[in-house]
């Protein structure tokens, strides 16, 4: 190197190096900053320092015509390339990125990047380095040599020396020889137009870039490195990015396995950054709960110092940091989720490069107050709130378009109609799947549309095509709905699974529910659901006539499925004709747990009186009747729940009587199966069940009185009735009933 030329040879997202790097630039004062980025990112560097671009984020460089060929460059504040590209745009310096074009990474075959010699390179130069000096722990030596520091210039001379003898001997790789073969070129560009010129790059390349050496490799030679070499057409974008993902290594930049304490000693440099982490740790303690006073902080900062010095280290570092905290505070994996990793998320601006549809996402983010976070959170929406309705579309059509950022869950009041319960957490990589359905349209409820009529043309099963209908209404996408429709009724119209048809009622009875709460049109399900409905009531005895185990515990589920979905939309069907169906079932030949289930269906929908249902029940469970198909009846008529045993003491009795009847060898055969079936209910069903054949009285639970106020019980009848979605009469019809 000359005084024209400087190489600061760092280490990706490392805090120290990062400090070196500001010290040095405000000593050289450069004309021009070169970074190591790939070479298109120059023009997304302006972005740098402004506020909308907070960091961690990184440059999203992918092939234009195949999105899900990309790859990122993450950048956090305490990255060095972060600190010069923003110490250069304050400093109005010019600043370019000199690595490979991405255009021909991206466009390179995997058989290019090959050593020509493997068993000559080394495999990880810090440990070279720190093995030299007696360090088992590479990262360790390097965060005491390094990243604690943040020297200035003095430190990139010892770098440099350091990896000139590391890389002696060693053999590069093909796409490495490009890429420094690039850097050395636009090197000595700069060179011609300045006097003082700056490189940022990772400390492996310093020896190889530097053009001023004796042993310098010719500009001629780059120039048949890099002749010929196959392009693609990129773009390149700001997306963020956050501490969790930098984690691990991805694309060009490095991964750092403690990025929320890289970011402290950046940000608290020296002895008295670690008393202020465990300020921080005391903190996070005491939002979960967890005891940490004073003392504790004393203690804690003294023992990490102590440390230190058992362990001979120069400093205290990470693990003295929570060993001590550990040892003192407790709440290890607390401390280190919270400011080891740490859940630090980036953000970027409108006018920053980003494509459509990515654009029109953050402005519905930030319409629908739903930030994107990499934590795991679970929000509830009432969807009879404009911002709950809006959040509850937003969610459902990125699910539409193939990017999971929420789950609906069993939550709170999930069984309403007006309420949702998501599971929600961003992840980084998801820009990437934006990027690549960016072509199916410009907006989320545009790309989402034309993603689901995509995905339902392809569907394979009947079910499948009932839940993209009933995802489109819940998206709210009207231009999904009726191409779907059409697709479901002609689908319909030709399968001849029973089993396939009854399974589409339950999405499509769902569809409807959500009709009234979100104002979508369900005319349009009515036909599809009613053509259905008549079929699974033509074929299903048909295909109940012969079934397996198997095959009769799928038809018990979907016989339940139906009846819910027939009950959910109050179906016409579900008061005459699903239970002429079922009492075809419960009475003909077929499967024990098929008419098990029947019956029970017939029980509880009020179709069979109870001496009915126990003529039928005693007759399955009579000494003619072999066990195994006794016990299937049971199975078929009590699963899920033991409620109707509990309050029919009939009932009770037959089954009671017909277990003791059994003999030994058929009760050994029977007991496995009736195990399955009564270890399903809940447990207070059990205990009341024990305490029933045992002889004790069924608990009662006593009543509300007589002395109830007349006015105060209408008006909660009132509520009820509103609840129920009821008539509420008025003071009129009122005094007209009395």
């Amino acid at each position: 190197m000359t005084e024209r030329l400087h190489l600061l040879g760092i280490r990706h997202h490392g805090p120290g190096s990062a400090r070196s790097v500001l010290a040095a630039l405000d000593e050289l004062d450069p004309q021009v900053v070169l970074v190591e980025s790939p070479a298109e990112t120059t023009a997304a560097f302006e972005w740098v320092g402004t506020e909308g671009l907070v960091p961690p984020v990184a440059l999203l460089g992918h092939v234009i015509d195949q999105p899900h060929r990309a790859v990122f460059a993450p950048l956090a504040s305490f990255s060095p390339e972060w600190q010069a590209i923003r110490w250069a745009n304050e400093h109005e310096v010019a600043v370019e990125a000199i690595d490979l074009p991405l255009a021909v990474t991206l466009a390179a075959s995997p058989d290019d990047d090959r050593l020509t010699d493997a068993a000559t390179a080394p495999v990880d130069p810090l440990g070279a380095l720190a093995a030299a000096a007696g360090e088992p722990d590479a990262e360790r030596w390097w965060d005491d040599v390094i990243e604690h520091r943040g020297d200035g210039l003095p430190a990139f001379a010892a770098v440099a020396e350091a990896m000139a003898a590391v890389r002696a001997g060693s053999v590069t790789s093909t796409s490495e020889e490009r890429r420094e073969a690039h850097m050395r070129k636009r090197i000595r560009a700069a060179l011609k137009e300045h006097e003082r010129v700056v490189v940022v790059c990772g400390a492996w390349h310093v020896p190889a870039i530097d053009v001023t050496g004796s042993g310098a490799t010719s500009a001629s030679a780059d120039a048949a490195t890099l002749r010929g070499l196959p392009k693609a057409k990129v773009a390149v974008s700001w997306v963020p990015w956050t501490h969790q993902r930098l984690a691990t290594a991805t694309g060009y930049g490095a991964g750092v396995r403690s990025p929320g304490w890289y970011d402290h000693v950046f940000r608290h440099p020296g002895a008295d950054g670690v008393a202020r982490f465990f300020v921080d740790a005391a903190q996070v303690l005491r939002r979960a709960d967890l005891s940490a006073s004073p003392d504790h902080l004393i203690a804690a900062t003294r023992m990490a110092d102590a440390l230190a010095a058992l362990r001979h280290r120069p400093r205290a570092g990470l693990d003295e940091v929570l060993d001590a905290a550990d040892a003192v505070m407790g709440g290890r994996p607390l401390v280190r989720r919270e400011l080891v990793v740490g859940d630090a998320i980036g953000s970027v601006p409108d006018d920053a490069p980003q494509v459509p549809l990515a654009r029109d996402l953050a402005k519905r983010q930030r319409s629908a107050r739903l930030k994107p976070e990499s934590n795991d959170a679970t929000v509830e929406l009432d969807l009879r709130t404009p911002n709950g309705l809006r959040r509850s579309h937003l969610l459902h059509q990125m699910n539409a378009i193939g990017v999971p950022w929420g789950t609906l869950t069993e939550g709170r009041g999930s069984s309403g109609t007006f309420r949702e319960t998501w599971d929600v957490a961003w992840r980084p990589e998801w820009s990437i799947r934006v990027i690549e359905y960016a072509g199916y349209g410009t907006t989320v409820e545009q790309a989402a549309a034309n993603r689901l009529i995509e995905r339902a043309g392809s569907a394979a099963r009947l079910v499948d095509l009932a839940e993209a209908l009933d995802l489109a209404l819940l998206a709210d996408l009207p231009d999904a709905v009726d191409p779907i429709v059409h697709e479901l009724a002609t689908r319909a119209a030709n399968d001849p699974d029973v089993g396939d048809l009854m399974a589409a009622l339950g999405p499509l009875a769902t569809a409807q529910r959500y009709g009234d709460v979100r104002t979508t049109d369900r005319d349009a399900l009515a036909s599809v659901f009613d053509g259905l409905v008549v079929r699974v009531l033509a074929g299903v005895v048909p295909a109940c006539a012969s079934l397996d185990d198997d095959a009769a515990a799928l038809m018990v589920e979907r016989l339940s499925e139906t009846q819910q979905a027939l009950a959910l939309v109050d179906h016409v069907a579900r008061r005459r004709a699903f239970p002429e169906v079922l009492e075809q079932l419960a009475d003909g030949p077929g499967h024990g747990l098929v008419h098990g289930r029947s019956t029970r269906i017939l029980h509880d929908a009020g179709r069979w009186a109870s001496d009915v249902v126990e003529r039928r029940l005693g007759r399955a469970l009579s000494g003619g009747t072999p066990p195994a198909v006794g016990a299937a009846f049971v199975e078929g008529f009590l699963a899920g729940s033991g409620a109707v045993l509990v309050h029919d003491a009939d009932l009770l009795a037959v089954v009671d009587r017909w277990l003791s009847s059994l003999r030994p060898e058929a009760f050994d055969e029977t007991v496995p199966l009736l195990r399955r079936t009564f270890g399903a209910f809940e447990s207070a069903e059990r205990r009341q069940l024990g305490r029933l054949v045992a002889g004790e009285q069924r608990e009662v639970v006593a009543g509300y009185g007589a002395d109830l106020d007349p006015e105060r019980v209408e008006a909660a009848l009132v509520t009820v009735r509103h609840l129920l979605g009821l008539h509420v009469a008025s003071d009129v019809d009122r005094s007209g009933a009395r």
